[in-house]
């Protein structure tokens, strides 16, 4: 049994509920378990109905739960650099650049590499104390970019070591007497050692594997078909695939009426809660999503 997986798909299909179950269902096995979600959205303290933030939450018994917020670890993680910079350049030279730090930090690869490291960190800190660390991620680009960053940023940090060591020999070649450590050279071997850990862990078969949630549905299924062959390209097996959302397979009327009174009420708890706002009304169509039945749901969007 792997020690680590990742919930990923296509946005909607119930990763949240499909990761949270899964939880649920390892602690009460007696498994000590860490329920993680690294999806800006945090659906976990809805599902939950619990307040679950920054710092690792009890759930219940065997179960713990942490929300990553990217936003946060991304500052967190600029200013990082900003410190890291204050010991190394003179202070006229790092406000020159300040603002392109404060533009980085709303920067996408930014909140990835934010994001991995923490992740990373959490990783390294608690594989031991945990028998099994969930991940319930964000939609199904997201999590590939996630698992694939350590392979490509070890080549990359290898790349910038070597050029940093070349800086550094050339300044000791031009100072004799220069033996100081290279702060710069410190921080990018961290970096590279904690990379190559993460690496190790992601490639041992027995600690990592990523279960996809589908429905369904064609669009779904042609997404996770991409993702997979893309993650086995890394050599990331996908084993496991969970189906949601299948229709019972005895359908009777008292089914579909009990579903549309459901329906109803929290149509109305929609209009409630959300009124003075447009609301499109999109109904279950006959039909799998594809470019033929994709003009009958253009139909409904007449704004």
């Amino acid at each position: 049994m792997a020690k680590i997986i990742f919930y990923g798909g296509k946005g909607g299909v119930g990763k949240t509920t499909c990761s949270t179950a899964n939880s649920i269902n390892y602690a009460n096995k007696g498994l000590k378990t860490l329920l993680i979600s690294t999806d800006p959205a945090h659906s976990i303290s809805d599902v939950l109905e619990m307040k679950i933030g920054k710092k690792i939450t009890k759930i219940r018994e065997n179960l713990d739960g942490l929300e990553i917020d990217p936003e946060y670890e991304a500052e967190l993680y600029i200013n990082r650099i900003r410190e890291n910079m204050r010991t190394i350049l003179s202070n006229v030279i790092v406000d020159e650049i300040n603002s392109q730090l404060d533009a980085a930090i709303v920067s996408p690869g930014t909140h990835e590499s934010a994001l991995f490291d923490k992740m990373a960190e959490i990783i390294i800190e608690k594989f031991d104390v945990y028998d099994i660390i969930i991940f319930d991620t964000a939609p199904t680009g997201h999590t590939l970019r996630m698992l694939t960053l350590p392979d490509l940023l070890e080549g990359w940090m290898a790349s910038l070591i070597k050029k940093r060591k070349s800086i550094v020999n050339m300044n000791k070649m031009v100072k004799r007497k220069y033996n100081e450590k290279d702060p710069v050279l410190e921080i990018l071997e961290k970096r590279q050692e904690r990379f190559g850990r993460i690496k190790k862990i992601f490639n041992d078969g027995d600690n990592l594997t990523i279960r996809f949630v589908i429905n369904a549905e064609q669009l779904p299924i042609e997404e996770t078909k991409k993702a997979v062959k893309m993650l086995e390209n890394f050599n990331i097996p996908v084993e496991t695939l969970v189906i949601n959302r299948i229709l019972p397979e005895e359908i009777d009327k008292e089914f579909w009426v009990k579903k549309k009174k459901q329906e109803q009420k929290y149509m109305k708890d929609i209009e409630k809660e959300f009124s003075g706002k447009t609301l499109i009304k999109i109904p279950l169509l006959d039909s799998d999503m594809n470019k033929n039945s994709i003009d009958r749901l253009a139909e409904y969007f007449i704004i």
